[in-house]
């Protein structure tokens, strides 16, 4: 989830940064592009179950 959404969704400014320089201080940002893989393949029900 990018990060700029975080201020608006937490009120107090001062409490989103610092909760946010928590979690991406040793984090790292990939940034993905294209399709889900999960569109691809069928859902669990449809797929056979082999023992």
């Amino acid at each position: 989830m990018p990060l700029d959404p975080w201020w608006g969704i937490i009120a107090n400014p001062t409490l989103a940064h610092a909760i946010l320089g928590r979690l991406v201080h040793n984090a790292y940002s990939i940034d993905l592009t294209g399709e889900s893989m999960r569109k691809q393949r069928p859902p669990l029900a449809a797929r056979s179950v082999v023992p």
